[in-house]
C-alpha cells in the first residue's frame, strides 16, 4: 500500500541529504551497509503523491502476460493494460470505462520481439529485460499538458527533492512532412514553470512524437532529463520521465486527424529514478539490485562486483554479475504471471533468458547446480511487497528454474566443448560453421540459444557465420510451411532394390521400440532416454550402399535398433542428434527418420567421417517429440469428443501432426455449428481437466476383435512385428477409417501383438467386451507415441474449419500454451464486439465519432477473420458484427445526410442561382462533401458546385459535381485534377462527380484557380 505522500517525501529528503555525489563508472565493492534510500519508498512516494495529492486511482500492475493481444510477447509500457482506452473500444458498461485519473507501478519485461533489450543486458550499466514502470494517465482530457507538467515538476523537485538546475526538458519540434507544427504549447508550460530556455531541448518526431502503432492514438510528447554531470562540463543528460499527449489518431491512409477525446500517458522508469536519488552511475548499484549481486558472490564465490563494463572487465564476470541479477528477476515475475519456459511464443523467449542465466552462472562465476533457484528468494525479498503475486508462488518459480537448469546443463557442458573442439580447427581467419551453431541452437538439437552461441564466439573473438545462419532459417521456416499441407517429401529412401539386399543378407528389421522408453518425473516433466545402437549400413543421397561416408555428406544411415519415430500415422518424425560413442564432442544432426519397409532409415548430415560398424548414442529433440505427443494424444481425444458430440458413426478421414498444431479429417453431414465446436471443445477440456491416466498396451490381436467402440486406423495396417511399429506399405496415403465394427479376427495385416491406446481406462478393462468401457472413452489401435496423462496437454482449441469436398470437414486445432492464447485472444475480441455493440445502442449525433465506430467495426471484422482464436466463437462473433456493421453503416449515412441537408441550405441561401458555386464549408469528411455537393446540384440542376474543405494539419478536402448541361466539355474528373494539383494533392472521379484531397495555406487561391477553369470551359 502507497504511505502518506507528506511522510515519503519528509524521509526521501533527508535521506537524498545524505546520497553521496555522483561518481565516476561505477566500480565500487558491494558492502553489507543498506543504501540510504530504498526503493519501496520511492514507489510508495509516487503512488501516495497521485492518490493524496491529485487524486488518482490507483490500479495494480497487470500482469506481464498480455491478455489477448497477440501483437505482445509480454506487456512492455504502463500503457498496455489501457488500450481499449485509448482505441475507444473500451466496454461503456465495465470499471476501465469509468477511469479518469490512474496511477500505478506496472510491471513490464522488454524481450523479444519489436521492443527487446535482451542482447544488450550486462554490457552496460542501465539495460534490463525485467523494469517497473511509474506512470500516471488522464483519459478524454479530464486534464492535459498543464496539469501533467506542473504534477511531474512538483514530484521531481518537492517529493523527491531533485534539485531544479540538474533537469532539462525536451519538446516535439514539429513535423513538416507531416504538418505538424511545433508543440509550443509544452515549451510556454514548462518557462511558466521555471525551467530556462537554456535547459529546454526541441526535438523532431522520432525523439519526441510517441504512436502506439502503425495505425491509432498518437501525440507529441515532452520528456525530462537529469544531467549527470551536475553542470561540470557538459551535460550529461538521461532521460527520467515521458509525458505523452495523445491527441492525434493515426489513420490507415497514414494521415492525422484529431482524437475526439484527449489523454495523457506518463511513464517512468523506477530503476532509473532510483539510480538518480541513490546517487548512483548504475541502476545496478540500487537497492532493486545489490542484494542479488550479494547473493551471486556468497553463493558462487567469484571476484565481488565491481560494476567494468567493456575491456575494463575482464573474464567478463561482472558482465555475468548484471545478466544472472537481471534474468532471474524476468524469470520470477514471469513465472508467477503464469508464463513458463516453453517452446513458442513468450514461453520460448523465457526459455532463452533462462538458458542464458544458466550459461552466465555457471561458466563465467562458477555457481553449483542448483544455483539460480537459490536467488527466488531474493528476488521475492525485494520485489515481493510490491508484487504478493511473487510470495504466493516462490517455490513453484524456484522449483521451475531449478529443473529447467538442470536439464540444460549437459546441453551446455557438451556445447561449450564442441564450440571449443571446432575452433581448434578453425583457421585464423575463418569464421565459425553455421551448421555447428545451428545443431547448438534452440532451432537444432542442443538448445543453445543463438544469441548466446554467437555471444560465446564473441568472447572468444570469432565471428560467426551470419549469413550461412540466415540461409538455415530460411531452410527451417520453408520446411515449417511445408509442413502447413503435408505431402510427401521426396527425402533419402530405399528402393526395392536395397531393401532385397538386406533381406538377401539377413538384416533384421530395425527393433524402433525405444521409441517408448519415456517417462514421468515427480516434478510432472518428462524423462526421455537415450538409445545406443550400431551402425549396419551408409548410404549415399542417390541411394548407393556404402561403408563410410565423410566430412560434410548427407547421407542416410540404417542401425539395429532406435529411439526415432519415424513418420508414420500422421505423426510427423523426430529429429535430434547422434554422437559416436568415444567421441562426444561431435554432433551429427538427425533432421527426420523414416521406414521403409520395415527398416528406419535416419537422414544425418555428417560433419565427420562416420563408417559402418560404429556404436552411435541417439538423443531425441525431447522437446520436439513431447510436443508431438500432446498433438497425438490430442487426436485420439477430438476424435472420441466428435463422436460424443455428433454420433457414434461419426468417422475419421485422416489426420496430420507436428509439434505446432494438428489437423483432422472428419466426415460430416453438413458443417459443424458453432456449438457443435464449442461441445468438441469442451469434451476434450473435460478429459484434460480431469487429468486421466494413458493406457497404453501391446495385446494379442486377436483380444481386439469384437470390442464395440474401439477405433482403428488404416496406417497401422503395415505394421513391423518388431516393437509394435507401424509402417507405410504399398498404398502410401490410405486414408484413415475409423471402425465402429469388430475388427475381422482375419485381418492379418496388423502386428501381433498391436498397441493399444485407452484413454482413463486400462486396457484389459477396455478390451472386456462384456464392460463397453470403449464406448465412454478413447480407445484406438495406435503405434504413436502419447502423453502418460492428459493434463499435461493443458486445452485444445479448434482454430480453423473447411470443407474439404461434400461431407468431408477439415479441422484445425492447436494446444497448450498456444491454446490458451487463442482463448485469450477470443475473449478479448468478444469484449471488443460486446464494447462496439453498446456503444452503437448509445447511439451518436456526430458524424465523426459514428464514422470511427463504423471503422471500428470494420477494424474488428478484419480482426476477428483473421485471429488465431476459437473457431466456435469466431463464427459467432462474424454474424454479430455483420449486423453490426451494417446498423452503423446506416447510422453514418442518416447523420451525414442530415449534416449534408443543413449545409447545402446554408450554401443556397449565400449564392443566388446560378451556373456555378465555387466556395468553402467545413465537412468532416469527404463523404459528408460528396453529398452536400450532390444535393446542391439536386436542388440547383443547372449549376456546376465545387466545394473545398479545410481540415485539422492542413488538409483540404475537395469534390465537385458539373451540371449535365455542360458535359462532355466541362468534366468533374478534370476540374477537381486541376484544383488539387494546384495544392499538391490527387483526384479522382468521372465525367459528373469527382473528389479529391490535397494541402494548402492558401485557399483563395485554390478557389480562384477553381472558378477560373470552370469559367473557361463553361
Amino acid at each position: 500500500m502507497a504511505v502518506s505522500v507528506a511522510a515519503a517525501a519528509g524521509r526521501l529528503r533527508r535521506a537524498i541529504r545524505r546520497s553521496p555525489q555522483w561518481r565516476g563508472p561505477s566500480r565500487r565493492a558491494l558492502s553489507s551497509e543498506a543504501p540510504p534510500i530504498q526503493a519501496a519508498a520511492v514507489r510508495d512516494a509516487f503512488l501516495s503523491f497521485f492518490r493524496d495529492r491529485h487524486g488518482h486511482r490507483l490500479v495494480p500492475s497487470a500482469s506481464v502476460r498480455p491478455r489477448g493481444d497477440p501483437s505482445l510477447l509480454f506487456v512492455n509500457a504502463g500503457m498496455n493494460q489501457f488500450k481499449p482506452i485509448f482505441l475507444g473500444t473500451v466496454d461503456p458498461r465495465s470499471e476501465m470505462a469509468g477511469f479518469q485519473r490512474v496511477a500505478n507501478s506496472q510491471k513490464c519485461v522488454r524481450a523479444g520481439g519489436r521492443h527487446s533489450d535482451l542482447e544488450d543486458v550486462g554490457r552496460d550499466l542501465s539495460h534490463h529485460t525485467f523494469f517497473e514502470m511509474l506512470g500516471n494517465w488522464a483519459f478524454r482530457g479530464v486534464y492535459f499538458k498543464e496539469e501533467a507538467c506542473s504534477m511531474a515538476w512538483e514530484l521531481l523537485t518537492q517529493v523527491y527533492g531533485i534539485p531544479e538546475d540538474r533537469l532539462w526538458v525536451s519538446y516535439f519540434g514539429g513535423d513538416s512532412k507531416a504538418g505538424l507544427g511545433p508543440d509550443l504549447e509544452s515549451r510556454d508550460i514548462w518557462l511558466n514553470l521555471g525551467v530556462p530556455a537554456s535547459r529546454m531541448l526541441s526535438f523532431g518526431p522520432q525523439e519526441n512524437f510517441w504512436e502506439m502503432g502503425d495505425t491509432g492514438p498518437c501525440g507529441p510528447c515532452t520528456e525530462i532529463h537529469y544531467d549527470l554531470a551536475g553542470g561540470v562540463g557538459a551535460p550529461q543528460l538521461v532521460e527520467l520521465w515521458n509525458l505523452v499527449f495523445m491527441q492525434h489518431n493515426r489513420e490507415a491512409d497514414g494521415s492525422l486527424q484529431p482524437l475526439p477525446q484527449r489523454h495523457v500517458d506518463t511513464g517512468m522508469g523506477l530503476e532509473r529514478l532510483l539510480a538518480v536519488l541513490q546517487g548512483r552511475r548504475s541502476t545496478y548499484d540500487t537497492d532493486l539490485f545489490s542484494p542479488l549481486l550479494n547473493a551471486i558472490h556468497q553463493g558462487c564465490g567469484a571476484p565481488p562486483y565491481s560494476g567494468r563494463v567493456g575491456a575494463a572487465d575482464e573474464g567478463h564476470t561482472d558482465t555475468a554479475y548484471r545478466v544472472v541479477a537481471d534474468h532471474i528477476r524476468t524469470l520470477s515475475i514471469c513465472i508467477a504471471d503464469g508464463v513458463a519456459p516453453g517452446m513458442s511464443g513468450a514461453p520460448l523467449v523465457l526459455r532463452r533468458i533462462l538458458r542464458r542465466a544458466v550459461r552466465f552462472s555457471t561458466e563465467l562465476l562458477r555457481a553449483p547446480p542448483g544455483f539460480l533457484g537459490s536467488l527466488v528468494p531474493v528476488v521475492v525479498e525485494t520485489l515481493g511487497g510490491a508484487y504478493p503475486e511473487l510470495q504466493r508462488n516462490s517455490a513453484q518459480i524456484a522449483s521451475l528454474v531449478s529443473e529447467d537448469e538442470a536439464a540444460f546443463l549437459a546441453s551446455l557442458q557438451r556445447g561449450r566443448r564442441i564450440i571449443e573442439r571446432t575452433l581448434r580447427r578453425l583457421g585464423p581467419s575463418d569464421v565459425f560453421p553455421a551448421e555447428v551453431a545451428w545443431s547448438l541452437s534452440l532451432s537444432g538439437n542442443l538448445g543453445l540459444p543463438l544469441d548466446l552461441v554467437e555471444l560465446m564466439l564473441e568472447e572468444k573473438g570469432v565471428q560467426l557465420d551470419s549469413a550461412g545462419l540466415e540461409r538455415l532459417a530460411q531452410e527451417e521456416a520453408q520446411h515449417r510451411a511445408r509442413q502447413a499441407e503435408p505431402v510427401q517429401e521426396q527425402g533419402l529412401r530405399l528402393d526395392v532394390h536395397a531393401l532385397g539386399e538386406l533381406q538377401r543378407q539377413g538384416v533384421p528389421p530395425t527393433d524402433d521400440s525405444p521409441k517408448y522408453n519415456y517417462s514421468l518425473r515427480p516434478s510432472g516433466g518428462y524423462e526421455f532416454g537415450t538409445c545406443e545402437a550400431q551402425v549396419l549400413q551408409l548410404y549415399t543421397e542417390d541411394g548407393t550402399a556404402v561403408a563410410s561416408v565423410g566430412e560434410g555428406q548427407r547421407c542416410g544411415l540404417l542401425l539395429d535398433k532406435t529411439n526415432f519415430y519415424a513418420e508414420q500415422g500422421g505423426q510427423a518424425s523426430d529429429r535430434g542428434y547422434l554422437v559416436r560413442v568415444g567421441l562426444q564432442d561431435v554432433l551429427f544432426p538427425v533432421a527426420r527418420a523414416q521406414v521403409c519397409g520395415g527398416f528406419i532409415l535416419h537422414e544425418v548430415a555428417a560433419p565427420e567421417c562416420l563408417k559402418v560398424g560404429d556404436q552411435v548414442q541417439l538423443h531425441v529433440d525431447e522437446a520436439w517429440r513431447l510436443s508431438c505427443m500432446e498433438k497425438h494424444t490430442a487426436v485420439h481425444l477430438l476424435n472420441w469428443a466428435l463422436r460424443q458430440t455428433l454420433g457414434p458413426g461419426t468417422e475419421q478421414r485422416g489426420s496430420h501432426l507436428n509439434p505446432e498444431w494438428l489437423r483432422f479429417d472428419v466426415a460430416t453431414q453438413a458443417p459443424l455449428t458453432p456449438e457443435q465446436l464449442r461441445a468438441v471443445e469442451g469434451t476434450v477440456q473435460k478429459a484434460v481437466g480431469q487429468d486421466e491416466a494413458v493406457y497404453v498396451e501391446e495385446v494379442a490381436l486377436a483380444r481386439t476383435a469384437r470390442v464395440p467402440g474401439l477405433r482403428s486406423l488404416d496406417e497401422v495396417h503395415w505394421g513391423s512385428p518388431r516393437g509394435g511399429g507401424c509402417l507405410p506399405g504399398p498404398p502410401p496415403s490410405p486414408p484413415l477409417r475409423p471402425l465402429n465394427r469388430p475388427v475381422p479376427s482375419h485381418c492379418q495385416v496388423y502386428p501381433d501383438p498391436v498397441r493399444v491406446v485407452s484413454v482413463g481406462v486400462p486396457v484389459a478393462q477396455a478390451l472386456n467386451p462384456a464392460s463397453q468401457a470403449a464406448l465412454q472413452t478413447s480407445v484406438e489401435l495406435c503405434c504413436g507415441t502419447h502423453l502418460l496423462r492428459t493434463g499435461a496437454l493443458g486445452d485444445l482449441v479448434i482454430i480453423g474449419e473447411r470443407q474439404l469436398a461434400k461431407g468431408t470437414t477439415r479441422l484445425l486445432a492447436i494446444t497448450g500454451e498456444q491454446a490458451q492464447q487463442a482463448r485469450e485472444v477470443g475473449q478479448s475480441l468478444a469484449q471488443e464486439v460486446e464494447a462496439a455493440a453498446a456503444r452503437l445502442s448509445q447511439g451518436s449525433r456526430d458524424v465523426v465519432e459514428a464514422q470511427r465506430l463504423s471503422k471500428d467495426m470494420g477494424r474488428l471484422t478484419d480482426a476477428v477473420d483473421t485471429a488465431v482464436m476459437p473457431q466456435w466463437q469466431r463464427r459467432e462473433l462474424q454474424a454479430t458484427l455483420k449486423a453490426l456493421r451494417r446498423r452503423a453503416n446506416t447510422a453514418v449515412r442518416k447523420l451525414e445526410m442530415g449534416q449534408a441537408a443543413q449545409k447545402t441550405q446554408e450554401l443556397l441561401q449565400r449564392h443566388s442561382e446560378g451556373p456555378l458555386i465555387v466556395d468553402t464549408v467545413y465537412a468532416e469528411s469527404l463523404s459528408v462533401l460528396v453529398k452536400v455537393v450532390r444535393q446542391l446540384c439536386k436542388q440547383a440542376p443547372s449549376t456546376s458546385v465545387l466545394l473545398l474543405s479545410p481540415q485539422p494539419l492542413g488538409q483540404v478536402l475537395c469534390a465537385c459535381q458539373v451540371a449535365q448541361s455542360a458535359t462532355p466539355a466541362f468534366t468533374a474528373e478534370a476540374w477537381a485534377l486541376a484544383v488539387c494539383s494546384h495544392m499538391g494533392g490527387k483526384a479522382w472521379g468521372s465525367r459528373v462527380v469527382a473528389q479529391g484531397t490535397g494541402s494548402t495555406a492558401d485557399l483563395d487561391a485554390a478557389l480562384s484557380t477553381a472558378r477560373a477553369y470552370a469559367l473557361n470551359k463553361l
